[in-house]
C-alpha cells in the first residue's frame, strides 16, 4: 500500500470535494433514509388504524393544539436561510484562505502532464471517452441526462411523496435517481482515484508506474463472431442493441410494477409518458454501466460498428 501516492491524490485542491463528497453523501443519504423509514412507518400505522388516520397530520411530528397553523416567512425561514449564507459563506472564506487554488504554470509542449485530468467536476465525462466514441460520451450521453432531468417532472404522475421523506411511496423515482446519481460519482471516482499515468487503470494505493505497459487488445462484438464483412458487423450491433433494450425494457417494467402502488402509478401513466421513461432508464441508468462492464471486463470497446458511427 503506497500511502505516499494516496495523500499525494488526495491532498490535491482540485480532488478536496471529491474527498468532501465521498464524506457527506453517504451520510445524508443516511439521514434522508433515517427520516424517509419513519415518515413510512407512520404511513403503515395510519393506514392500519382509520381513526388515527382522520385527526393525524401526515407528517412525523403532527400538529398539537396551541400551534399556528400558519407561519410567516420573516423571521422563521429567512432567519434559517441567511444563517446558512454565513455558514457557507465563512467555510469557502476558510476554504479558499488555506487551500492554493489548483492553478499551475503555463503550458509546456515540451513537457505534457501525465495524467492530464479535467477538472473533478469534468473527470467524469472524460472518463466516459474510455467506454464511448467521442460524439457520444462528450455530446449524445451528457444531453440526454440534462434532457431526462427536465422530462422526469412530466412523466412521473405518482402524487404521493410530496413535501415529505418517503421511501415506500417513491420507490421508481428513488431508485432511478439514486442509480443515475451512483453512476456518475462511480465514474468522478473512478477518473479520479483509479486513473493513474497513460489513464491505465491502478487500484487505490498502488504506485504510479510512468513505464507500464499494459498489453490489453481491444475488440469489437462482430469480432467475437469472426465476422468482418462491414454489413453483417452493422446487422449483428442493431440485432444486440434491440435484444438489449427489449431485454431491459420488460425487467425494468417487472420491478416498476412490483408492488400494488406501483401498478396503480402504472396505470395512470400514458403510453408515451411511459415510453419516454423507459427510453432514458434503458440508456442512462442500464446501458451506461452495461457498457462499462463490458469494456473492463471482457474488453468490447463497440457493440455497433458502422463506416459512419460506432457504438
Amino acid at each position: 500500500m503506497d500511502w505516499a501516492q494516496v495523500w499525494e491524490i488526495v491532498s490535491l485542491p482540485d480532488n478536496i470535494p471529491i474527498v468532501a463528497i465521498a464524506v457527506l453523501v453517504p451520510f445524508y443519504t443516511w439521514y434522508a433514509a433515517r427520516q424517509a423509514r419513519a415518515t413510512d412507518r407512520l404511513i403503515a400505522q395510519l393506514e392500519a388504524d382509520p381513526q388515527m388516520a382522520k385527526t393525524h397530520h401526515r407528517k412525523i411530528h403532527p400538529f398539537r393544539p396551541g400551534w399556528a397553523r400558519e407561519l410567516p416567512v420573516w423571521p422563521y425561514l429567512l432567519r434559517i436561510e441567511f444563517l446558512a449564507a454565513l455558514v457557507v459563506t465563512l467555510i469557502l472564506m476558510v476554504w479558499s484562505i488555506t487551500l492554493n487554488a489548483p492553478l499551475e504554470e503555463p503550458a509546456n509542449p515540451n513537457h505534457t502532464m501525465n495524467p492530464s485530468k479535467a477538472p473533478w467536476y469534468f473527470v467524469g465525462l472524460q472518463e466516459m471517452l474510455v467506454y464511448f466514441d467521442p460524439w457520444f460520451a462528450g455530446v449524445v450521453l451528457p444531453t440526454l441526462i440534462i434532457v431526462g432531468l427536465m422530462v422526469f417532472p412530466y412523466v412521473d404522475t405518482n402524487p404521493l411523496g410530496t413535501g415529505y421523506y418517503t421511501i415506500r411511496q417513491r420507490r421508481v423515482a428513488l431508485a432511478g435517481f439514486g442509480i443515475g446519481f451512483f453512476i456518475w460519482l462511480a465514474l468522478v471516482f473512478i477518473g479520479t482515484f483509479v486513473r493513474g499515468p497513460g489513464w491505465m487503470w491502478f487500484w487505490p494505493g498502488q504506485t504510479w508506474d510512468h513505464t507500464r505497459v499494459v498489453y490489453e487488445v481491444n475488440r469489437n462484438l462482430p469480432d467475437l463472431f469472426g465476422i468482418t464483412n462491414a454489413w453483417l458487423q452493422a446487422i449483428l450491433g442493431i440485432i444486440a442493441i434491440a435484444v438489449f433494450y427489449a431485454g431491459s425494457a420488460w425487467g425494468i417494467h417487472k420491478l416498476v410494477t412490483r408492488s400494488e402502488l406501483d401498478r396503480k402509478i402504472y396505470e395512470r401513466t400514458s403510453l408515451t409518458q411511459y415510453v419516454v421513461f423507459q427510453f432514458f432508464a434503458i440508456t442512462i441508468l442500464v446501458g451506461l454501466p452495461a457498457k462499462m462492464l463490458l469494456r473492463l471486463l471482457f474488453r468490447i470497446k463497440y457493440v455497433l460498428v458502422t463506416p459512419w458511427l460506432n457504438v
